[in-house]
Protein backbone atom coordinates (compact mmCIF):
# COMPACT_ATOMS: atom_id res chain seq x y z
CA UNK A 1 0.00 0.00 0.00
CA UNK A 2 1.10 3.66 -0.15
CA UNK A 3 0.94 4.95 3.24
CA UNK A 4 -0.74 7.56 3.83
CA UNK A 5 0.47 11.34 4.51
CA UNK A 6 -0.75 11.46 8.40
CA UNK A 7 1.37 7.69 9.06
CA UNK A 8 4.22 8.99 11.02
CA UNK A 9 7.37 7.00 11.41
CA UNK A 10 7.97 6.32 14.96
CA UNK A 11 10.91 4.49 14.88
CA UNK A 12 12.47 1.53 12.54
CA UNK A 13 9.82 -0.77 12.92
CA UNK A 14 6.75 1.64 14.54
CA UNK A 15 4.39 3.61 12.53
CA UNK A 16 1.41 5.69 14.41
CA UNK A 17 -1.99 7.15 12.52
CA UNK A 18 -2.93 10.33 15.23
CA UNK A 19 -6.38 9.64 16.80
CA UNK A 20 -7.49 12.44 14.65
CA UNK A 21 -7.03 10.56 11.52
CA UNK A 22 -10.60 9.52 11.30
CA UNK A 23 -13.46 10.56 13.20
CA UNK A 24 -14.49 8.85 16.07
CA UNK A 25 -10.89 7.33 16.82
CA UNK A 26 -10.34 7.40 20.74
CA UNK A 27 -6.69 6.43 20.60
CA UNK A 28 -3.96 6.66 17.79
CA UNK A 29 -3.22 3.48 15.71
CA UNK A 30 0.24 1.50 15.85
CA UNK A 31 1.64 -0.57 13.09
CA UNK A 32 4.45 -2.57 13.68
CA UNK A 33 6.54 -3.43 10.68
CA UNK A 34 9.45 -2.65 8.35
CA UNK A 35 9.13 -0.12 5.61
CA UNK A 36 9.43 -3.45 3.89
CA UNK A 37 6.62 -5.00 5.27
CA UNK A 38 4.71 -1.90 5.29
CA UNK A 39 4.74 -1.48 1.44
CA UNK A 40 2.87 -5.05 1.26
CA UNK A 41 0.34 -4.70 3.85
CA UNK A 42 -3.41 -4.35 1.79
CA UNK A 43 -4.76 -0.77 2.01
CA UNK A 44 -7.53 -2.51 4.51
CA UNK A 45 -5.11 -3.23 7.47
CA UNK A 46 -5.30 0.92 7.59
CA UNK A 47 -8.98 1.39 7.88
CA UNK A 48 -9.40 -2.02 9.82
CA UNK A 49 -6.91 -0.55 12.41
CA UNK A 50 -8.38 2.78 12.48
CA UNK A 51 -11.69 1.73 13.35
CA UNK A 52 -10.64 -0.68 15.76
CA UNK A 53 -9.32 2.46 17.51
CA UNK A 54 -12.82 3.61 18.40
CA UNK A 55 -13.95 0.83 20.34
CA UNK A 56 -15.25 2.36 23.89
CA UNK A 57 -12.91 1.81 27.03
CA UNK A 58 -10.06 1.02 24.18
CA UNK A 59 -6.15 1.81 25.95
CA UNK A 60 -3.04 3.31 24.54
CA UNK A 61 -3.54 2.28 21.00
CA UNK A 62 -5.05 -0.26 18.50
CA UNK A 63 -2.06 -2.09 16.96
CA UNK A 64 -1.70 -3.91 13.86
CA UNK A 65 1.51 -6.27 13.91
CA UNK A 66 3.92 -7.30 11.19
CA UNK A 67 2.43 -10.35 9.91
CA UNK A 68 -1.28 -8.20 9.23
CA UNK A 69 -3.32 -8.09 7.06
CA UNK A 70 -7.46 -7.66 6.31
CA UNK A 71 -9.78 -9.71 8.10
CA UNK A 72 -13.23 -9.80 9.63
CA UNK A 73 -13.51 -6.37 11.64
CA UNK A 74 -9.88 -6.25 13.21
CA UNK A 75 -7.07 -6.93 10.64
CA UNK A 76 -5.85 -10.04 11.34
CA UNK A 77 -2.37 -9.42 13.13
CA UNK A 78 -4.47 -6.67 15.27
CA UNK A 79 -4.72 -6.45 19.21
CA UNK A 80 -6.76 -4.09 21.34
CA UNK A 81 -7.31 -3.72 24.75
CA UNK A 82 -10.08 -2.50 26.69
CA UNK A 83 -10.92 -1.40 30.60
CA UNK A 84 -12.41 -4.40 32.36
CA UNK A 85 -15.05 -2.52 34.05
CA UNK A 86 -15.74 0.38 31.45
CA UNK A 87 -14.80 -1.16 27.92
CA UNK A 88 -16.50 -3.56 25.64
CA UNK A 89 -15.77 -6.96 24.37
CA UNK A 90 -16.10 -7.61 20.47
CA UNK A 91 -16.04 -10.91 18.86
CA UNK A 92 -14.36 -8.78 15.45
CA UNK A 93 -11.31 -8.58 17.85
CA UNK A 94 -11.55 -12.52 18.33
CA UNK A 95 -12.07 -14.32 15.50
CA UNK A 96 -14.35 -16.98 14.05
CA UNK A 97 -11.69 -19.71 14.72
CA UNK A 98 -11.79 -18.80 18.18
CA UNK A 99 -8.65 -20.02 20.01
CA UNK A 100 -6.67 -20.97 16.96
CA UNK A 101 -3.35 -22.13 17.84
CA UNK A 102 -0.20 -23.48 17.69
CA UNK A 103 1.60 -26.80 19.31
CA UNK A 104 5.19 -28.02 19.20
CA UNK A 105 6.31 -31.05 19.82
CA UNK A 106 10.18 -32.12 20.24
CA UNK A 107 11.58 -35.70 19.95
CA UNK A 108 15.16 -37.66 20.21
CA UNK A 109 14.73 -38.31 16.25
CA UNK A 110 16.95 -36.77 14.37
CA UNK A 111 16.38 -36.93 10.27
CA UNK A 112 18.42 -39.07 9.61
CA UNK A 113 16.12 -41.84 11.47
CA UNK A 114 13.46 -40.35 10.54
CA UNK A 115 13.76 -40.13 6.71
CA UNK A 116 13.64 -43.67 5.60
CA UNK A 117 10.26 -43.42 7.47
CA UNK A 118 9.02 -40.07 6.71
CA UNK A 119 6.46 -40.89 3.98
CA UNK A 120 5.32 -44.08 6.53
CA UNK A 121 4.86 -41.03 9.36
CA UNK A 122 2.83 -38.68 7.21
CA UNK A 123 0.75 -41.18 5.71
CA UNK A 124 -0.20 -42.43 8.71
CA UNK A 125 -0.74 -39.21 10.55
CA UNK A 126 -2.80 -38.40 7.37
CA UNK A 127 -5.14 -41.48 8.79
CA UNK A 128 -4.86 -40.72 11.89
CA UNK A 129 -5.52 -36.82 12.32
CA UNK A 130 -8.68 -36.22 10.59
CA UNK A 131 -8.36 -33.46 8.15
CA UNK A 132 -10.33 -31.71 5.44
CA UNK A 133 -13.91 -29.60 6.10
CA UNK A 134 -16.37 -31.33 7.89
CA UNK A 135 -13.74 -34.03 9.13
CA UNK A 136 -14.90 -35.96 12.59
CA UNK A 137 -13.05 -37.54 15.26
CA UNK A 138 -12.48 -40.97 16.60
CA UNK A 139 -13.76 -39.99 20.34
CA UNK A 140 -16.98 -40.66 20.23
CA UNK A 141 -19.06 -38.11 22.59
CA UNK A 142 -23.07 -36.95 23.05
CA UNK A 143 -23.45 -33.09 23.06
CA UNK A 144 -23.66 -33.33 27.12
CA UNK A 145 -20.67 -34.75 27.13
CA UNK A 146 -19.04 -32.47 24.58
CA UNK A 147 -20.16 -29.67 26.64
CA UNK A 148 -18.64 -30.85 29.84
CA UNK A 149 -15.51 -30.87 27.89
CA UNK A 150 -16.07 -27.37 26.78
CA UNK A 151 -15.78 -26.41 30.19
CA UNK A 152 -13.01 -28.54 31.33
CA UNK A 153 -10.40 -28.18 28.04
CA UNK A 154 -7.37 -30.47 27.73
CA UNK A 155 -7.79 -31.50 31.85
CA UNK A 156 -10.82 -33.32 30.55
CA UNK A 157 -8.31 -35.48 28.01
CA UNK A 158 -5.57 -35.97 29.89
CA UNK A 159 -7.85 -37.72 32.52
CA UNK A 160 -9.19 -39.84 29.61
CA UNK A 161 -5.52 -41.20 28.93
CA UNK A 162 -5.14 -38.68 25.86
CA UNK A 163 -1.97 -37.13 26.70
CA UNK A 164 0.14 -36.40 30.04
CA UNK A 165 -0.07 -34.34 33.20
CA UNK A 166 2.73 -32.30 32.11
CA UNK A 167 1.42 -31.19 28.84
CA UNK A 168 -1.52 -29.06 30.88
CA UNK A 169 2.04 -26.88 32.20
CA UNK A 170 3.38 -26.99 28.77
CA UNK A 171 -0.24 -24.78 27.49
CA UNK A 172 -1.06 -21.84 27.45
CA UNK A 173 -3.63 -21.09 30.67
CA UNK A 174 -2.78 -24.70 31.73
CA UNK A 175 -5.17 -25.99 28.90
CA UNK A 176 -8.31 -24.96 30.53
CA UNK A 177 -9.59 -21.18 31.19
CA UNK A 178 -11.39 -20.59 33.55
CA UNK A 179 -15.30 -19.28 33.44
CA UNK A 180 -16.69 -21.22 30.77
CA UNK A 181 -19.99 -21.83 30.83
CA UNK A 182 -21.52 -24.65 28.76
CA UNK A 183 -25.46 -22.63 29.50
CA UNK A 184 -24.05 -19.71 27.00
CA UNK A 185 -24.00 -21.95 24.22
CA UNK A 186 -26.30 -22.75 21.20
CA UNK A 187 -27.46 -26.20 20.54
CA UNK A 188 -26.36 -25.60 16.96
CA UNK A 189 -22.86 -24.76 18.44
CA UNK A 190 -22.85 -27.93 20.09
CA UNK A 191 -24.53 -29.78 17.08
CA UNK A 192 -21.36 -28.45 14.81
CA UNK A 193 -18.56 -29.03 17.42
CA UNK A 194 -19.24 -32.20 19.21
CA UNK A 195 -17.86 -34.47 16.49
CA UNK A 196 -15.02 -32.49 15.84
CA UNK A 197 -12.50 -33.21 18.69
CA UNK A 198 -8.90 -34.49 17.80
CA UNK A 199 -9.71 -32.86 14.02
CA UNK A 200 -7.09 -30.59 12.21
CA UNK A 201 -10.14 -28.99 9.87
CA UNK A 202 -9.46 -27.20 6.84
CA UNK A 203 -7.91 -23.91 5.34
CA UNK A 204 -4.35 -22.71 6.60
CA UNK A 205 -4.62 -25.68 9.21
CA UNK A 206 -2.10 -28.50 9.12
CA UNK A 207 0.13 -30.88 10.90
CA UNK A 208 4.35 -30.32 10.16
CA UNK A 209 6.98 -32.80 10.50
CA UNK A 210 10.31 -30.41 11.17
CA UNK A 211 13.70 -30.47 11.30
CA UNK A 212 16.31 -27.95 13.21
CA UNK A 213 19.13 -27.90 11.88
CA UNK A 214 22.49 -26.44 13.48
CA UNK A 215 22.50 -23.62 11.22
CA UNK A 216 19.08 -22.63 12.18
CA UNK A 217 19.59 -22.20 16.39
CA UNK A 218 20.20 -18.91 17.11
CA UNK A 219 19.82 -18.66 20.88
CA UNK A 220 20.87 -22.11 22.06
CA UNK A 221 21.05 -21.50 25.99
CA UNK A 222 16.71 -20.40 25.48
CA UNK A 223 16.66 -23.83 22.64
CA UNK A 224 17.93 -26.34 24.89
CA UNK A 225 15.92 -24.83 27.74
CA UNK A 226 12.90 -25.50 25.44
CA UNK A 227 14.54 -29.19 24.50
CA UNK A 228 16.27 -28.15 21.44
CA UNK A 229 18.85 -30.24 22.21
CA UNK A 230 20.79 -31.86 18.90
CA UNK A 231 21.64 -31.42 15.91
CA UNK A 232 19.33 -31.73 12.54
CA UNK A 233 16.37 -32.59 15.64
CA UNK A 234 12.95 -33.97 14.71
CA UNK A 235 9.98 -31.89 15.86
CA UNK A 236 6.22 -31.79 14.78
CA UNK A 237 4.01 -28.79 14.91
CA UNK A 238 0.26 -28.01 14.20
CA UNK A 239 -1.87 -25.80 13.88
CA UNK A 240 -5.75 -26.23 14.38
CA UNK A 241 -8.57 -24.39 16.25
CA UNK A 242 -11.65 -24.72 17.53
CA UNK A 243 -13.62 -26.05 14.08
CA UNK A 244 -17.37 -25.35 13.81
CA UNK A 245 -18.16 -24.96 17.52
CA UNK A 246 -16.22 -21.54 17.54
CA UNK A 247 -17.46 -20.83 14.03
CA UNK A 248 -21.23 -21.39 15.36
CA UNK A 249 -20.44 -19.26 18.66
CA UNK A 250 -19.06 -15.96 17.33
CA UNK A 251 -21.91 -16.17 14.52
CA UNK A 252 -24.50 -16.05 17.52
CA UNK A 253 -23.34 -13.17 19.68
CA UNK A 254 -21.88 -11.05 16.43
CA UNK A 255 -26.10 -11.32 15.46
CA UNK A 256 -26.90 -10.68 19.24
CA UNK A 257 -24.65 -7.57 19.68
CA UNK A 258 -25.58 -6.37 16.26
CA UNK A 259 -29.29 -5.99 18.11
CA UNK A 260 -28.36 -4.77 21.28
CA UNK A 261 -25.39 -2.55 20.27
CA UNK A 262 -27.04 0.89 19.69
CA UNK A 263 -30.44 0.62 20.63
CA UNK A 264 -29.60 -1.05 24.23
CA UNK A 265 -26.39 0.53 24.75
CA UNK A 266 -25.83 3.58 22.10
CA UNK A 267 -22.87 2.22 21.11
CA UNK A 268 -21.89 3.22 17.67
CA UNK A 269 -19.33 1.85 15.37
CA UNK A 270 -18.74 2.48 11.57
CA UNK A 271 -18.23 -1.10 10.63
CA UNK A 272 -20.90 -3.40 11.87
CA UNK A 273 -17.75 -6.40 11.85
CA UNK A 274 -16.95 -4.40 14.95
CA UNK A 275 -20.47 -5.24 16.91
CA UNK A 276 -19.21 -5.00 20.29
CA UNK A 277 -21.13 -5.04 23.62
CA UNK A 278 -20.05 -3.79 27.27
CA UNK A 279 -17.84 -6.46 28.73
CA UNK A 280 -19.93 -6.19 31.91
CA UNK A 281 -23.22 -6.24 30.50
CA UNK A 282 -25.28 -9.67 30.28
CA UNK A 283 -25.09 -9.73 26.58
CA UNK A 284 -21.00 -9.11 27.19
CA UNK A 285 -20.80 -11.75 30.37
CA UNK A 286 -22.88 -14.43 28.25
CA UNK A 287 -20.10 -14.28 25.13
CA UNK A 288 -17.33 -14.56 27.38
CA UNK A 289 -18.12 -17.27 28.47
CA UNK A 290 -19.07 -18.97 25.82
CA UNK A 291 -15.98 -17.54 24.12
CA UNK A 292 -14.10 -19.82 26.83
CA UNK A 293 -15.98 -22.64 25.99
CA UNK A 294 -14.38 -22.11 22.26
CA UNK A 295 -11.12 -22.18 23.90
CA UNK A 296 -11.41 -25.07 26.10
CA UNK A 297 -12.50 -26.86 23.39
CA UNK A 298 -10.16 -26.13 20.53
CA UNK A 299 -7.36 -26.82 23.74
CA UNK A 300 -8.71 -30.95 24.08
CA UNK A 301 -8.59 -30.56 20.33
CA UNK A 302 -4.88 -29.89 19.92
CA UNK A 303 -4.54 -32.02 23.46
CA UNK A 304 -6.03 -35.04 21.48
CA UNK A 305 -3.81 -34.56 18.16
CA UNK A 306 -0.66 -34.39 20.33
CA UNK A 307 -1.83 -37.85 21.73
CA UNK A 308 -2.76 -39.49 18.23
CA UNK A 309 0.85 -38.12 17.49
CA UNK A 310 2.17 -39.79 20.05
CA UNK A 311 0.72 -43.20 19.26
CA UNK A 312 1.89 -42.84 15.30
CA UNK A 313 5.44 -42.06 15.97
CA UNK A 314 5.20 -45.24 18.31
CA UNK A 315 3.84 -47.28 16.12
CA UNK A 316 6.46 -46.64 13.29
CA UNK A 317 9.56 -46.85 15.44
CA UNK A 318 8.51 -49.35 17.82
CA UNK A 319 8.77 -47.75 20.95
CA UNK A 320 7.06 -45.88 23.35
CA UNK A 321 6.25 -41.90 23.36
CA UNK A 322 8.62 -41.34 26.43
CA UNK A 323 11.16 -43.44 24.91
CA UNK A 324 11.32 -41.32 21.93
CA UNK A 325 11.30 -38.38 23.97
CA UNK A 326 7.82 -37.02 22.27
CA UNK A 327 7.46 -34.09 24.68
CA UNK A 328 5.52 -30.78 24.46
CA UNK A 329 7.41 -27.58 24.09
CA UNK A 330 4.55 -25.20 24.44
CA UNK A 331 0.98 -24.46 23.10
CA UNK A 332 -0.26 -21.30 22.54
CA UNK A 333 -3.52 -19.98 21.22
CA UNK A 334 -4.27 -16.81 19.19
CA UNK A 335 -7.68 -15.64 18.67
CA UNK A 336 -8.87 -14.85 21.95
CA UNK A 337 -9.61 -12.16 24.73
CA UNK A 338 -8.47 -12.79 28.21
CA UNK A 339 -8.19 -10.19 31.59
CA UNK A 340 -4.62 -9.52 32.72
CA UNK A 341 -2.95 -7.06 34.02
CA UNK A 342 -1.29 -4.72 32.94
CA UNK A 343 0.80 -1.12 33.65
CA UNK A 344 -0.50 1.47 31.53
CA UNK A 345 0.66 5.56 32.03
CA UNK A 346 2.64 3.48 35.50
CA UNK A 347 -0.28 2.28 37.10
CA UNK A 348 -1.45 -1.23 37.44
CA UNK A 349 -4.69 -1.63 35.06
CA UNK A 350 -7.11 -4.71 34.59
CA UNK A 351 -7.84 -5.24 30.49
CA UNK A 352 -9.83 -7.23 28.00
CA UNK A 353 -6.66 -8.23 25.50
CA UNK A 354 -8.60 -8.95 22.50
CA UNK A 355 -5.81 -11.00 20.45
CA UNK A 356 -6.98 -11.39 16.61
CA UNK A 357 -4.49 -13.67 14.68
CA UNK A 358 -1.86 -12.36 17.37
CA UNK A 359 -0.11 -14.16 20.39
CA UNK A 360 0.61 -13.75 23.79
CA UNK A 361 3.88 -13.24 25.00
CA UNK A 362 5.31 -13.48 28.68
CA UNK A 363 8.33 -11.96 28.87
CA UNK A 364 11.24 -13.39 31.90
CA UNK A 365 10.25 -13.38 34.88
CA UNK A 366 6.47 -12.99 34.72
CA UNK A 367 4.36 -14.61 36.95
CA UNK A 368 2.07 -16.19 34.60
CA UNK A 369 4.85 -18.53 33.26
CA UNK A 370 5.60 -21.99 33.91
CA UNK A 371 8.26 -22.14 36.46
CA UNK A 372 10.85 -23.64 34.05
CA UNK A 373 10.23 -20.97 31.56
CA UNK A 374 10.83 -17.83 34.15
CA UNK A 375 14.66 -17.44 32.89
CA UNK A 376 13.66 -17.62 29.11
CA UNK A 377 10.74 -15.91 28.98
CA UNK A 378 7.40 -17.79 27.27
CA UNK A 379 8.06 -20.04 24.43
CA UNK A 380 6.41 -18.16 21.26
CA UNK A 381 5.54 -20.83 18.27
CA UNK A 382 5.24 -18.60 14.67
CA UNK A 383 4.23 -20.97 11.79
CA UNK A 384 5.25 -20.32 8.62
CA UNK A 385 4.15 -21.28 4.89
CA UNK A 386 4.33 -25.02 4.06
CA UNK A 387 7.30 -24.17 1.19
CA UNK A 388 9.47 -21.87 3.84
CA UNK A 389 9.64 -22.87 7.64
CA UNK A 390 8.70 -21.79 10.63
CA UNK A 391 9.91 -20.10 14.15
CA UNK A 392 10.48 -20.85 17.62
CA UNK A 393 10.81 -17.54 19.77
CA UNK A 394 10.54 -16.21 23.31
CA UNK A 395 8.64 -13.26 25.11
CA UNK A 396 11.14 -10.25 25.71
CA UNK A 397 11.31 -8.26 28.82
CA UNK A 398 9.69 -4.97 26.24
CA UNK A 399 6.53 -6.82 24.88
CA UNK A 400 4.95 -4.98 27.45
CA UNK A 401 4.78 -2.03 24.90
CA UNK A 402 2.33 -4.26 23.41
CA UNK A 403 0.78 -5.85 26.17
CA UNK A 404 2.72 -9.03 25.81
CA UNK A 405 1.26 -9.75 22.31
CA UNK A 406 3.60 -10.87 18.86
CA UNK A 407 2.96 -11.91 15.63
CA UNK A 408 1.47 -15.79 14.98
CA UNK A 409 2.17 -16.40 11.69
CA UNK A 410 4.19 -15.34 8.20
CA UNK A 411 0.61 -13.24 7.08
CA UNK A 412 -1.38 -13.88 3.72
CA UNK A 413 -0.01 -11.83 1.04
CA UNK A 414 -2.22 -13.02 -1.52
CA UNK A 415 -6.12 -14.00 -1.19
CA UNK A 416 -7.28 -17.63 -1.39
CA UNK A 417 -9.03 -16.95 -4.56
CA UNK A 418 -5.72 -15.42 -5.95
CA UNK A 419 -4.06 -18.17 -5.00
CA UNK A 420 -6.07 -20.87 -6.21
CA UNK A 421 -6.20 -19.22 -9.90
CA UNK A 422 -2.01 -18.92 -9.91
CA UNK A 423 -1.51 -22.24 -8.17
CA UNK A 424 -2.37 -26.04 -9.14
CA UNK A 425 -2.56 -28.02 -6.29
CA UNK A 426 -1.61 -31.43 -7.72
CA UNK A 427 1.63 -29.24 -9.05
CA UNK A 428 2.30 -27.91 -5.95
CA UNK A 429 2.80 -31.47 -3.83
CA UNK A 430 4.95 -32.79 -6.98
CA UNK A 431 7.19 -30.24 -6.84
CA UNK A 432 7.71 -30.12 -2.94
CA UNK A 433 7.90 -33.94 -2.68
CA UNK A 434 11.25 -33.02 -5.77
CA UNK A 435 12.19 -30.18 -3.13
CA UNK A 436 12.13 -33.13 0.24
CA UNK A 437 9.11 -31.97 1.45
CA UNK A 438 6.63 -34.96 1.51
CA UNK A 439 2.79 -33.75 1.30
CA UNK A 440 -0.98 -35.40 1.87
CA UNK A 441 -3.78 -33.01 1.47
CA UNK A 442 -7.48 -32.80 1.96
CA UNK A 443 -7.84 -30.83 -0.84
CA UNK A 444 -6.26 -30.38 -3.82
CA UNK A 445 -7.73 -27.16 -4.13
CA UNK A 446 -7.02 -26.07 -0.58
CA UNK A 447 -3.30 -27.12 -1.34
CA UNK A 448 -3.38 -24.33 -3.88
CA UNK A 449 -4.51 -21.83 -1.30
CA UNK A 450 -1.59 -22.45 1.07
CA UNK A 451 0.86 -22.11 -1.90
CA UNK A 452 4.00 -20.38 -0.30
CA UNK A 453 4.03 -17.72 -2.35
CA UNK A 454 0.61 -16.25 -0.64
CA UNK A 455 2.38 -15.40 2.64
CA UNK A 456 4.40 -12.68 3.69
CA UNK A 457 8.61 -13.89 3.95
CA UNK A 458 8.32 -15.51 7.34
CA UNK A 459 12.29 -14.28 7.70
CA UNK A 460 11.04 -10.77 7.13
CA UNK A 461 7.65 -10.87 9.70
CA UNK A 462 10.61 -12.21 12.68
CA UNK A 463 13.37 -9.90 12.17
CA UNK A 464 10.84 -7.23 12.23
CA UNK A 465 9.51 -8.83 15.33
CA UNK A 466 12.96 -9.37 16.94
CA UNK A 467 13.39 -5.43 16.01
CA UNK A 468 10.78 -4.03 17.61
CA UNK A 469 11.63 -5.82 21.13
CA UNK A 470 8.14 -7.47 21.38
CA UNK A 471 10.24 -11.08 21.08
CA UNK A 472 13.59 -12.87 20.29
CA UNK A 473 14.35 -15.54 17.93
CA UNK A 474 15.10 -19.26 19.10
CA UNK A 475 15.50 -21.55 16.07
CA UNK A 476 14.35 -21.96 12.60
CA UNK A 477 12.62 -25.26 11.21
CA UNK A 478 12.30 -26.59 8.35
CA UNK A 479 9.71 -28.53 6.59
CA UNK A 480 10.13 -31.97 5.44
CA UNK A 481 6.78 -33.71 5.97
CA UNK A 482 3.06 -32.28 6.07
CA UNK A 483 -0.92 -33.04 6.40
CA UNK A 484 -3.03 -30.70 5.38
CA UNK A 485 -6.61 -29.78 5.57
Amino acid sequence: MAPPKELKQVSETIWELPATYKEGMRVPARIYATRKLLETMDEGVLEQVSNVAMLPGIVRYAYCLPDGHWGYGFPIGGLAATDAETGVISPGGIGFDINCGMRLMRSDLTLEEVKPRLKELVDRLFRKVPAGVGCSGFIKLNPSQFREVTERGAHWCVEKGYGWPEDLELTEEHGCIAGADAAKVSAKAVERGYQQIGTLGSGNHYLEIQVARPQDVYDRQRAEAFGIDRPNQILVMFHCGSRGFGHQVATDYLRLFGQVMGRKYQIAMNDRELACAPLQSPEGQDYFAAMKCAINMSFANRQVILHRIRQVFSEVFGRSPEALGLRQVYDVSHNTAQLETHQVAGTERRLLVHRKGATRAWGPGHPGLPARFRATGQPVIIGGSMETGSYLLAGAAGGEQTFHTTAHGSGRAMSRRQAKQQFQGKQLQKDLEHRGIYIRCASFAGLAEEAGAAYKNIDDVIEATEQAAISTKVARFVPVGNVKG
